[in-house]
């Protein structure tokens, strides 16, 4: 018998994936496909716990973290603290060979014709193993735009009394939010990290600089005169957007503004921080937060966060069956349930090459590429328009389009997406900053700069913004997201663009105040 040489071990086969091995239901197809293809590598997985075992999540949820404990005897397996503060969710890592010894060592599933009768099965322990899909940042003028500017005037819609949260890179502590303190939340709402090795208190910090760019389009301002700590000061901003040369360079132009404001100005931002220094995360990440955000609401029995914006995802696989039942589908559309509004980028994917038989392969709109968590159902999907001239230019190539994968109309509404100044911070700054070769005029505050950043992340927050302002001056809605979703589709200006692209057109807070 040959002897294995302990310094040159042997080259591990790939493990097949044998669905006659296991109930196919239980490992969802974008796992299955990652097991085949990565058989050795450790793998981000969601297990989610059966509710029908002894007729209680949390005996499931035991058993399972049991069952990974003994057939990976790694004390790193599952993931901490998600895993503790979830009630529903195990996150671990793990290998193919091990899912498929967890999925094969859980209790019998029943026979077809027992799950007939309509009984839940009291010795399964998972209901099924999810990719913990990567996810990533999907990346003024615009008040008027959208009318933000006309409901000041007229109802005073300055989003006052309102919290909303930035599930997103964390969010700076820019001057932005110092007139209106819209970082100074009360406890029991506090700023969160769900990122391995962070401290809470890192969610006010943004190595990225994406959340605090998203934070700054939802509220905020800087005044011509701001007072703080009993004096009036004088505040210019300096601004930097990336303009296109025709010799194909790239300039960075600076300029000085008076004044610049989220379209709530008055709005609470709670950070909820789930992607890292380089703007990368997990889903499990934003199901954490998901869930922290149901506690602090009693699960909608008192509302102290009343909205959320999700300008983070992942691109969704038409192929995949079941879209808007992705695990982070399911828990937006509870949260919307529960009473909070949920708005989400549609991606930033709806742009591709197609092949013709005269052509080749020449650039096209690309239908089907709604991302997750857009593809929910109650979630309000926004997708990409032109910052002032949106009856011009329509939707802006690059945002997502529909339909969803399973035929459902997407996106809902389409905001402002294209070169939004706001909040500038963490590596977006410094890139910017790195290409500024003229000097700005007017004296700016070096402290105090915003950049310009496209993409539906800068149009989600418009929608997020408008909202958190409606429900400061029309509160007999707070708790209602399902209603408010269908006053804002109501009243959007259709832009004359399909359906698909536009969805029921541009958000209109005027319109949507005085409809009711």
């Amino acid at each position: 018998m040959a002897m294995t040489d302990p310094t040159n071990p042997p080259e591990r086969r790939p493990i097949p994936f044998d669905p006659g091995r296991l109930d196919a239901a239980i490992i969802a197809p974008p796992l299955a496909k990652q097991m085949r293809d990565t058989p050795n590598d450790l793998i981000n997985v969601i297990i989610d716990a059966d509710l029908g075992y002894r007729n209680t999540r949390d005996a499931a949820k035991q058993e399972i973290v049991r069952l990974v404990e003994r057939v990976t005897e790694r004390p790193t397996a599952i993931r901490q603290p998600a895993t503790d503060r979830s009630p529903q969710y195990v996150y671990a890592k793990l290998r193919a060979d091990e899912i498929l010894k967890i999925a094969n060592d859980q209790a019998p599933l029943p026979s077809r014709a027992g799950s007939a009768t309509g009984e839940r099965p009291s010795d399964r322990i998972i209901h099924r193993i999810w990719l913990d899909h990567k996810v990533g940042a999907l990346i003024s003028k615009t008040p008027a735009t959208i009318k933000v500017d006309a409901a000041r005037t007229s109802f005073s819609a300055m989003g006052a009394s309102i919290v909303w949260a930035v599930i997103d890179s964390g969010v700076a502590k820019h001057p932005h939010f110092e007139l209106h303190k819209n970082l100074d939340v009360v406890l029991p709402v506090k700023h969160m990290s769900f990122v391995d090795g962070e401290k809470d208190e890192d969610a006010l910090n943004d190595a990225f600089g994406h959340g605090t760019h998203v934070a700054g389009i939802i509220c905020g301002e800087i005044a011509p005169e701001m007072e703080a700590d009993g004096k009036t000061t004088k505040t210019r901003v300096l601004t930097l957007s990336r303009h296109l040369l025709q010799s194909g360079d790239v300039d960075i132009d600076p300029e000085c503004l008076d004044r610049i404001g989220g379209m709530a100005p008055r709005t609470k931002v709670v950070s909820f921080k789930v992607l890292n220094d380089k703007g990368e995360g997990l889903t499990s990440d934003i199901l954490a937060a998901i869930e922290e955000i149901q506690r602090i609401n009693g699960h909608g029995r008192e509302l102290l966060i009343h909205g959320v914006n999700l300008s983070v995802g992942y691109e969704f696989d038409p192929e995949w069956f079941a879209c808007g039942q992705s695990p982070l589908c399911v828990e937006v559309d509870r949260l919307v349930r529960s009473g909070v509004v949920v708005v989400a980028a549609a991606g930033n994917t709806g742009y591709g090459f197609q092949s013709t038989a005269f052509q080749g392969s020449v650039p096209a709109g690309l239908s089907m590429t709604i991302n997750d968590p857009g593809n929910a159902e109650l979630a309000i999907t926004v997708g990409s328009t032109h910052r002032d001239m949106p009856h011009t230019y329509g939707v802006s190539y690059f945002s997502s389009k529909g339909p969803t994968g399973d035929g459902r109309r997407k996106p809902d509404l389409v905001a402002p997406g294209e070169k939004i100044l706001s909040c500038g911070a963490g590596a977006k700054l410094k890139t910017l900053q790195a290409g500024l070769t003229k000097k700005p005029a007017g004296n700016p505050d070096p402290n105090c700069i915003y950049i310009a950043d496209s993409g539906t992340s800068m149009a989600a927050p418009h929608v997020s913004g408008a909202i958190a302002a409606f429900l400061s001056v029309r509160r007999e809605f707070v708790g209602r997201p399902e209603t408010v979703k269908r006053i804002f589709l109501d009243s959007a200006t259709d832009l004359k663009r399909e359906p698909y692209f536009q969805g029921y057109g541009l958000v209109d807070l005027m319109r949507a105040i005085q409809s009711v």
